[in-house]
Parts: C-alpha cells; sequence; structure tokens
C-alpha cells in the first residue's frame, strides 16, 4: 500500500457516501412533500391530514438539517485528517511533561471531543428550532449543559482506564497479538455497560419509578408470566422531562434487566396496546435478536482489531491519512473515526437484518398479544411521534431499522386475518 493509494480511497469512499446520502435525503424530502396533501387511503381512518402534514413538515426540516450536517462532517473529517488537524492535537500533547502513556489518552480523548464539540451547533438547532417549532421540546438550555457535562464526565471515567488498558496491550504486545488480547477487553468493557447502564448511567440523565398498581401493571405482568420473562423490574421514565416523544424498551443483562416506559407513551396508550408494544419488545428478546446481535458485534469487533493491527504496522496508513507520526495511539484515532468512512456501504444490510427482526418481534407480540392492539399502539406513535406514513423507499431501504408504517402494518393486519381463518377453521372442524 502506498500513501497515494490510501488517499485515494478514504476521498472516493468519503465522496461516495456523501452521494449517496444526499441523493437519497433529497429524494426522501421530495417523495414525502409529494404525498404531503393526502393522507394515504390505509391510514385515513386514524390519522388526520393535519397529524399527516405535521409529520412532513417536521420529516422534511430534519432532512434539511441532516443535508448540512453531511458537508459539515465530510469536510471536518478532511480538515482533522488530510488537513492536518489530528496531527496539531497530537503535536500539542506531546510538548507536555506527561507520561507517554497519558500524552496518548489525552490526545484521543481530546480530539473526539473537540469534534463531539463541532457537532453541538446542529444539536443545538435540532432540539430548540425543529423539536420546539413543532412542539416536541421539553429541554432547557441549562438542562442540556448539564447532559453534556455529564456525558463528557462519563467519558472521562469510563473512557479513560479502557484507553489506559487498550494503550497498554498495544504498546507492549504490538508485533505479538496484542489486538486479540484487547478484543477480549474490549468485549469484557462492552458487557459490563449492558449491565451497568439501567442501574448506574441511565439514572444519572432521567428519573425511573416503577409501575404502579393497576390494570396496565396486571397485563404486564400477566404477559411476563405467559412469556416466561424475568426482569428487575417495570419502570417509567420521564421522558416528557426532555422531548414529546414516546417510546418503550427493555435493557440489561442478568439480574440487571429492566423493562421501560416513556411516560409520555403510557399517557396516550391504552393497557391493552401497552400490553402488545411490550410483547414486541419481549419478541426481540425471545428470538435471540439481541444476543446475536452481542455475537455480530463480537465478530465485527474481532475483524476491526485485526484490521487495524495491519493498518498500524502500514507506514502508509499514516501518511496517507494526513499523520506523520506512526504511532498505536494515532493508528487507534485514525481507525475510530476515519476507517469507518470505507464501509460505508454495509449499512444497508445491517437495516435490512434490523428490519427483519421488527417482523419477527411484531409476530410474537400478535401470538402473545393482540395484533390489533399492536396495530392501533403504531398508528398512536406514528402520530404523536409525528413519523412520516410515506418515506421514500430507496432511502427507507438504506436507512430504517424498521419497516415502513404501510409495509409494516399490512403485515400485521395479514396476521390478524390468518389468526381469525385459524379460528374460523377450528369453529368448523368442531362442529
Amino acid at each position: 500500500m502506498t500513501p497515494e493509494l490510501m488517499t485515494t480511497l478514504f476521498l472516493t469512499a468519503l465522496f461516495l457516501n456523501l452521494g449517496i446520502e444526499v441523493f437519497l435525503n433529497i429524494k426522501n424530502q421530495f417523495h414525502i412533500g409529494l404525498h404531503r396533501h393526502q393522507v394515504p387511503e390505509e391510514f385515513a381512518q386514524t390519522i388526520s391530514l393535519e397529524a399527516h402534514q405535521k409529520a412532513a413538515d417536521y420529516s422534511r426540516a430534519k432532512l434539511r438539517l441532516a443535508r448540512y450536517a453531511l458537508f459539515f462532517d465530510a469536510a471536518i473529517l478532511v480538515l482533522m485528517t488530510l488537513g492536518g488537524g489530528f496531527q496539531e492535537i497530537y503535536h500539542f500533547w506531546r510538548q507536555t511533561t506527561l507520561a507517554p502513556i497519558w500524552q496518548d489518552i489525552g490526545f484521543i480523548i481530546s480530539s473526539l471531543w473537540f469534534l463531539s464539540l463541532l457537532q453541538l451547533p446542529f444539536s443545538i438547532i435540532s432540539t430548540f428550532k425543529i423539536e420546539e417549532a413543532y412542539g416536541f421540546n421539553k429541554m432547557t438550555p441549562m438542562k442540556m449543559v448539564s447532559d453534556l457535562l455529564k456525558s463528557w464526565a462519563l467519558m472521562l471515567v469510563l473512557g479513560v482506564p479502557l484507553l489506559w488498558v487498550i494503550l497498554t496491550l498495544m504498546n507492549a504486545y504490538f508485533d505479538s497479538g496484542w489486538w486479540f488480547y484487547t478484543w477480549l477487553v474490549w468485549m469484557a468493557f462492552n458487557l459490563f455497560i449492558l449491565w451497568a447502564y439501567p442501574k448506574w448511567i441511565a439514572p444519572l440523565f432521567n428519573k425511573f419509578t416503577p409501575l404502579e398498581e393497576g390494570e396496565m401493571k396486571q397485563r404486564i405482568e400477566k404477559l411476563l408470566q405467559r412469556t416466561g420473562f424475568k426482569s428487575n423490574g417495570i419502570y417509567v421514565m420521564d421522558g416528557s422531562s426532555r422531548s414529546g416523544h414516546g417510546n418503550a424498551y427493555f435493557t440489561g443483562m442478568g439480574k440487571n434487566k429492566r423493562i421501560v416506559f416513556y411516560d409520555t407513551l403510557l399517557e396516550s396508550l391504552t393497557p391493552e396496546e401497552v400490553e402488545a408494544v411490550l410483547a414486541h419488545e419481549l419478541g426481540h428478546f425471545k428470538h435471540g435478536h439481541i444476543r446475536k446481535q452481542l455475537l455480530l458485534s463480537a465478530m465485527i469487533s474481532l475483524i476491526g482489531f485485526y484490521l487495524l493491527n495491519w493498518l498500524a504496522h502500514q507506514p502508509a496508513f499514516f501518511e496517507g491519512l494526513g499523520m506523520t507520526t506512526e504511532t498505536p495511539a494515532a493508528a487507534l484515532l485514525l481507525f475510530i473515526t476515519a476507517v469507518p468512512i470505507l464501509f460505508f456501504f454495509l449499512a444497508p444490510f445491517f437495516a435490512i437484518k434490523s428490519r427483519q427482526n421488527e417482523f419477527e418481534a411484531d409476530a410474537f407480540a400478535a401470538k402473545h398479544a393482540s395484533a390489533d392492539a399492536l396495530t392501533s399502539a403504531l398508528l398512536k406513535m406514528y402520530r404523536d411521534n409525528a413519523s412520516t406514513l410515506t418515506p421514500d423507499p430507496w432511502y427507507s431501504a438504506w436507512h430504517d431499522s424498521h419497516p415502513p408504517a404501510k409495509i409494516r402494518i399490512d403485515h400485521l393486519k395479514s396476521m390478524t386475518q390468518d389468526a381469525e381463518k385459524e379460528t374460523q377453521k377450528g369453529a368448523k372442524d368442531n362442529d
């Protein structure tokens, strides 16, 4: 490999990705606008024209901002790599009197912090202009600053020890299999975060209270018994303190598993609909989607560390991405920030797999709760979250982790019809 080849590969992938993303962005915005003036027939009885147009305008506003962010991100990545930005930060830390490993840690942490700081204006515009304009924002400037400081503090508390271990291994075993030892450390770290998140990390940003006694809790507990799912509790999160959007999820592992509902979601759904939504989430667990995702992540990260090991021994890798210093720390930062763009074409394949998982989870919910209840819950969530009902098919195929509204609702309706046919057939057999 030559530096010129590395630079060419990087720029080709960067601009090809930028071109595809901008094309799909504009195509989606046009497609949504084209269908803005009429609610799709299958949703007309549930979604008003006003709600449909709000979702269209909201989606298009987010797409416009995302388009600016695409160009900005590409320019910043070129500036920090080929433009020498990372190299300048590296020189700054090398001039300090810190021990070499702490200089390397400072270099990586400060570079990532700087990149996150550059993204802050887009977050501010999204929150205080777009979300505010469409009635979703509940965030205050002070709360945003507080969340930001907490996130940076977590980066230091969790990231510094992790980087110290990784860089120590890279420096000590650079020519003898450091990548495998580092992969073991990385997987252990991810499992720890998955275990610790619901109890120690999430409460730093939101309040979680046990679900109150009543019909809803009784339905949920019966569902958990039917499906054999054990958790450490059913909690309501104060999502309304930051946003008007609603959702539900379960998180954690082992005895730290928790079921979490946004308070905004519980306000709009009936107990039967909440049960169906939870059944969908349990479907992901029962079908092993989380376990499979962890295994896939483990495989990808193993390949990634092996690739990093190979690249770190190629002088052209550093020079081709604007670094004159060839150190493990420089290789790690370039791998985190620049190398992912080379694999942008894999995104739709992961999206396809995710949509397949959603169909499986929907089928589980239809079996253990109610397909009709899940359908009505989804329609309310589309309406309340201002989710467009008419995304461009190409954009959706490339990006969306969930099936488009029409395809998903049609799939649920077909399961309802199949269940009715089975019931009728069973009744005739009994006769």
